[in-house]
């Protein structure tokens, strides 16, 4: 089977081009698929028109796979739709969050290892596309004292941070629907055991423990801003059938706004994590 792997972007991405459908169940791509996400967060298989089946396949050839706790939204137990079209998820309400710089799962003890999602239909208003931004490259770029201050601080995830980005003014039975995710709290600098940083921010870091209200959010919004400069974006146009995976702890992501009645649709599944955050 030929194909090509290529780094794109300034610091982040790999494309694999000449692969797809069912070949892509491979565990030769797998593994390089695995080594690409480790060196650059980012992989993108272009106009792979992969089948549900082999999403979950090839999923499970990356890690484990997360069953979602009420069903797919599709056959298949493991795969949600992405969508603002309310008929076809239950989450289509939810969706103009994820137009703010974020990472999955940061609610949760152990975030998600990482995301493959893939392009069923793809925005037919102009916008849609999506970005990633690298916190691994952004944090070994900071000034070292500065890497220092923030070695010991923690921030406080909730899933109304995020919310509240989208509509600023909930009325109490949304906000009561929101506080139903229990808020986490993280370390801001996440520690892997072989020394390598990412940061968690974005839009569900709602303040630093510690600290008052305005000077945990200058910080937060001042290494959001460092994070997200060009020089770490990858920014991923979709043409229908794109697989991208992307590793979520430590690459910030979001969409571009599109409207509710955009055809926009994607089927994702993700990965468990393996690590607690430290």
């Amino acid at each position: 089977m030929g194909y090509t792997v290529t780094d794109i972007g300034e610091t982040t991405g790999v494309e694999f081009s000449g692969v797809g459908g069912g070949d892509i169940v491979d565990r030769s791509i797998a593994e390089r698929c695995l080594d690409a996400l480790d060196r650059r967060g980012v992989v993108v298989f272009r106009e792979a028109h992969v089948s549900d089946e082999d999403l979950v396949e090839f999923s499970r050839l990356l890690g484990r796979v997360v069953a979602l706790p009420l069903g797919g939204e599709s056959e298949f137990p493991e795969i949600q739709r992405v969508t603002r079209d309310a008929s076809k998820s239950k989450l289509a309400a939810y969706r103009e969050a994820t137009f703010f710089w974020h990472i999955d799962g940061t609610t949760d003890e152990v975030p998600n290892k990482a995301t493959l999602l893939t392009a069923r239909q793809v925005s037919d208003d102009g916008g849609g596309d999506t970005e990633f931004a690298n916190t691994y490259a952004a944090y070994s770029e900071l000034p070292e004292q500065f890497k220092m201050q923030l070695r010991d601080l923690r921030v406080v995830h909730s899933f109304a941070a995020s919310q509240l980005l989208a509509v600023p003014n909930p009325s109490e039975a949304e906000r009561a629907i929101w506080d139903r995710t229990p808020a986490r709290e993280h370390p801001l600098v996440w520690t892997r055991p072989t020394g390598r940083r990412s940061m968690l921010v974005g839009a569900t870091a709602g303040r630093i423990v510690g600290w008052s209200d305005a000077a945990g959010r200058e910080l937060l919004d001042r290494l959001l801003a460092w994070s997200t400069r060009p020089r770490y974006v990858l920014r991923h146009t979709w043409r229908r059938g794109d697989l991208v995976i992307w590793d979520n702890t430590g690459m910030l992501h979001r969409a571009l706004p599109y409207s509710e009645s955009s055809a926009r649709l994607m089927h994702r599944t993700s990965l468990a994590g393996e690590e607690a955050v430290a």
